[in-house]
C-alpha cells in the first residue's frame, strides 16, 4: 500500500508545482503526510483548492506533526496565490478549528456526516 501511495505522490509532484505532497519523517521513517490538491476525489462542493489526506501515524500523534504539515501546506498554498483553502472532515474538526479553520457547512455524503471547513490565507 505504501508503494502505491508513494507512486501517486511522485505523479502529483511531477505536475506544475501548484499541487504539493508533503511527507513528515523521523529519521528515514515516514510518520505523516498531507496534500494540496486542486480537486478532492469526490467533492460535494464546487470549490478549489483543497487541503487533503492529512495522516499522522497513531504512535506519533500529539507531537505537533499534523500541525506542522498543515502549516506547511498553508504556506505553500499562499506562496502560489491561494486566498482560501478548503477541507472536508468530521473526526478532526476540533483539531482544524484550533488551527484557525472555520466551519462552513455540515452535510451528509454517502450516509456520513461531513463538515466543510475553510481557511483564509491572508494574502
Amino acid at each position: 500500500m505504501f508503494e502505491d501511495d508513494a507512486a501517486g505522490l511522485r505523479k502529483l509532484l511531477a505536475g506544475d508545482g501548484f499541487e504539493a505532497a508533503l511527507v513528515a519523517r523521523i529519521g528515514s521513517v515516514p510518520v505523516g503526510s498531507c496534500l494540496l490538491v486542486r480537486h478532492e476525489l469526490e467533492p460535494a462542493h464546487d470549490l478549489t483548492p483543497w487541503l487533503a489526506g492529512l495522516v499522522v501515524d497513531t504512535s506519533h500523534r500529539g507531537k505537533g506533526i499534523g500541525t506542522a504539515l498543515v502549516d506547511a501546506i498553508e504556506a505553500h498554498a499562499a506562496s502560489v496565490g491561494v486566498e482560501t483553502l478548503y477541507l472536508y472532515t468530521w473526526e478532526a474538526r476540533d483539531f482544524y478549528t484550533a488551527l484557525g479553520w472555520i466551519w462552513v457547512e455540515t452535510f451528509e455524503q454517502d450516509g456520513e456526516t461531513m463538515l466543510l471547513m475553510s481557511r483564509g490565507l491572508g494574502l
